[in-house]
């Protein structure tokens, strides 16, 4: 995907199913988006937060130093909300559970949502 000053533009879509997702495989597909695009008009590259994106990330800059790789902010808040409740005081994450349990109900909601969407190609 790449956004425009006219909006977001669908570039492509690339079938990975039968791929290891290690960060040379993650690397080459971007670097060929890239080169698709032109890499003068690329200035950010956004993944999930994986480990293995953020070496593809680290790979993506190293050759093109203009370009940077940028963590999924939703993505980011997605974890950080999922671990809101994860104290080691059973008292105290009993009480934080309490109070933010919406917090998970919400979460499985979106996943549920989110996994409805892939699974009948309505994406």
């Amino acid at each position: 995907m790449a956004v425009l000053d006219g909006g977001p533009v669908f570039v492509k879509a690339i079938d990975g199913s039968g791929e290891f997702k290690y960060k040379h495989y993650i690397a080459e597909v971007l670097k060929d988006a890239i080169k698709e695009i032109g890499h003068e008009n690329v200035v950010q590259v956004i993944t999930d937060n994986a480990s293995v994106m953020k070496f593809a990330g680290a790979l993506i800059e190293g050759e093109y130093p203009k370009i940077f790789w940028t963590p999924c902010v939703v993505h980011t808040l997605n974890l950080a909300l999922k671990n809101i409740c994860a104290s080691k005081n059973t008292k105290k994450k009993e009480v934080t559970y309490e109070e933010c349990s919406y917090i998970t109900r919400i979460a499985d909601d979106a996943s549920f949502i989110r996994v409805f969407i892939m699974n009948h190609s309505m994406r």
